[in-house]
């Protein structure tokens, strides 16, 4: 398996290591995995996923996959300078998946705009953004979009691209409910926000949770059933390398 890219906490300790078919956590000499992975390896897909799947081909379905992967990462990127308190602009350029930074397309842009008309009109409390949450107690770790106060209740807001709101989603802000019991002012409620969501006049969609954490843990314990790996598979290479001449 191949390392792909390490994120860095020094404040914290932290580092996310993302792989070419996982993604962990390390604190210490811990290693997490990701509550993404373990719903995408333990939940099963659907009979559409499946429909889906044999229409598009491997090939195709990958390329579609990446593409819709590399348009939630530049809207979540852009989302989260926006709660930063920085401004946007329809020129400015954020980078995917380790990929050259580049502008804006239309659809990320209009996703962006769906959600400032969103936050303009709840006028949340901003907590944190784009913040990691680790479950020493359950062994798992994930990456919180928004945890936010809105009225008397604080929330946990997951952000979404998808048309669907799907089980994997329900399951992954579940867990991070779990997790977040243990922080200081924990959520009490948890929700998906869809934006650029093209199924109302609004283009977003706010859809509150109800937590089903027991389904997470079945998925987890599919996971682990289903998953080898404990950490990470890691190689050590050399720093530098240079022809040794042989003197004959």
């Amino acid at each position: 398996m191949k390392i792909e890219s390490r994120k860095i906490d020094e404040k914290r300790g932290l580092v996310q290591i993302t792989t070419s078919d996982s993604r962990w956590y390390q604190v210490g000499d811990v290693f997490y995995p990701s509550v993404t992975w373990i719903c995408h390896a333990g939940l099963p897909k659907g009979v559409g996923y499946e429909r889906w799947l044999a229409e598009k081909g491997m090939d195709e379905a990958e390329a579609v996959k990446q593409a819709a992967a590399d348009k939630g990462s530049k809207v979540h990127q852009a989302i989260s300078d926006i709660l930063n308190g920085k401004t946007i602009k329809l020129d400015d350029k954020y980078s995917a998946d380790g990929k050259e930074p580049e502008e804006l397309t239309a659809i990320e842009w209009e996703a962006i705009m769906s959600f400032a008309d969103w936050l303009n009109g709840t006028q949340p409390e901003v907590l944190k953004v784009d913040y990691t949450l680790v479950n020493e107690k359950e062994g798992y770790a994930g990456t919180i979009d928004m945890k936010l106060k809105i009225g008397e209740d604080v929330w946990i807001v997951d952000i979404k691209t998808s048309k669907d709101v799907y089980l994997s989603h329900e399951c992954q802000v579940s867990a991070y409910l779990e997790a977040d019991k243990y922080e200081e002012n924990p959520a009490n409620k948890v929700a998906i926000l869809q934006v650029g969501y093209a199924r109302n006049k609004n283009k977003y969609k706010f859809t509150e949770i109800e937590p089903c954490y027991a389904i997470f843990q079945a998925a987890k314990d599919i996971w682990a059933k289903e998953t080898s790996r404990k950490e990470p598979h890691q190689k050590d290479y050399p720093l530098e390398l240079k022809w040794k001449k042989v003197n004959k």
